[in-house]
């Protein structure tokens, strides 16, 4: 085949990129190293799997295959808007929460204008930013040593906020960190902020935190027409291989994310899961439980083999081990386990381990015994 350097015609913020990374699948383990009963701990999913809600409304959508989707999600929005006591005017659907901040990039962000984010911020917001060329401004996160290691320092942020400045980023809980913010601190940011500057706030892990501490940034958009709030089915729901988000807005701002969101960028089955998902409170309920039990399992464990734990709002763990962690991840891997390295992010002795089942976890646990007992 002919070669051609077809780099050279792309844009230039697309020539530079690095493609996101994301976790391992476990197919991919068993058949580069020959392991077997793998367990994956790496993409925060839900180790319960999926709202049976959701299960049984899939299995009721798959003789209908044949016809497109619903390309405005109309009864997911209608639900959606019920739940947050909005206009379904304020919301976009994604494909994941991945695409609306996308949509956002793509909307409102071009060269020459600025968005500021925090160091250890989410992969996809310097991505979003550098494919459409814009000016990336990055606030160093708070120290090692504070109360919130590693967290979001806003004062930092705002002091990069400038009059190019297009859209600031905040996730809460944030990801790769599973440190927060306090809800009356966010909401503070965003009243200081410009009226000509957005405030995405990115609630991914939402459903896992304490709501009273981190608040309900989708109660505040009436308040400041230039806040938006993004969600995903992914996390607690269950729902990652079906990939649907929504972002939540102004009427203003969500009529241009929804002109360059693609007509049928959600398909039948996530919209009719989605829709069915936001009924099963029960599920949610029990996630959180568990989720809290493993939580503490895995804190005492870890921190039992000397190692320091981050605090998390999420559902998942940043565990420091105090020196490079290729070599622990490599034979974590041969015990046919997957965590997440976090290098890309510059954390490069930290891994990143999404809280599983209690025996996930315990089989976690007695793996880093063993390989640390040997490094």
């Amino acid at each position: 085949m002919k070669t051609y350097d077809y780099s050279s015609l792309a844009v230039p913020g697309v020539r530079q990129l690095r493609p996101y990374t994301p976790g391992k699948p476990i197919a991919e383990l068993e058949r580069e190293y020959g392991v077997r009963e793998s367990i994956k701990l790496a993409s925060n999913e839900n180790p319960l799997g999926a709202s049976p809600m959701a299960l049984a409304a899939i299995r009721d959508e798959l003789d209908d295959l044949w016809l497109y989707p619903d390309a405005n999600g109309f009864e997911l929005k209608r639900a959606l808007a019920r739940l947050h006591d909005v206009d379904p005017a304020c919301i976009t659907l994604g494909n994941g929460s991945n695409d609306v901040l996308v949509f956002l990039a793509q909307a409102f962000l071009q060269p020459g204008l600025e968005a500021v984010f925090s160091q250890y911020c989410f992969a996809v917001y310097p991505i979003a930013c550098q494919m459409v060329g814009a000016e990336m401004r990055v606030a160093p996160a708070l120290p090692a040593d504070s109360p919130m290691p590693l967290g979001h320092d806003l004062r930092a942020m705002y002091q990069r906020v400038g009059p190019d400045t297009r859209m600031v980023f905040i996730a809460n809980p944030n990801n790769p960190t599973g440190t927060w913010l306090e809800a009356a601190r966010v909401k503070d940011f965003i009243g200081s902020l410009p009226p000509h500057t957005l405030c995405v706030v990115d609630e991914a892990y939402t459903e896992y935190a304490d709501g009273d501490r981190l608040g309900n940034a989708a109660g505040w958009l009436r308040e400041f027409p230039n806040l938006v709030v993004t969600r995903t089915f992914s996390k607690a729901y269950g729902l990652a291989g079906l990939r649907v988000g929504y972002a939540l807005s102004n009427p203003g701002v969500a009529d241009l994310l929804n002109r360059v969101r693609p007509a049928f960028n959600v398909n039948s089955l996530a919209l009719t899961a989605a829709r069915a998902a936001l009924d099963d409170q029960a599920f949610i309920d029990h996630s959180r439980e568990v989720n809290a039990a493993g939580m503490r399992q895995l804190q005492d464990g870890l921190e039992g083999l000397g190692l320091k734990v981050l605090p998390s709002a999420a559902n998942f763990v940043l565990v420091d081990f105090g020196r490079p962690v290729a070599a622990i991840d490599e034979a974590l891997l041969r015990a046919g386990i997957i965590v997440r390295p976090v290098a890309n992010y510059g954390l490069e002795q930290h891994l990143r381990i999404t809280i599983g089942r209690p025996e996930q976890n315990s089989r976690l646990l007695k793996s880093l015994a063993d390989i640390l007992g040997r490094t």
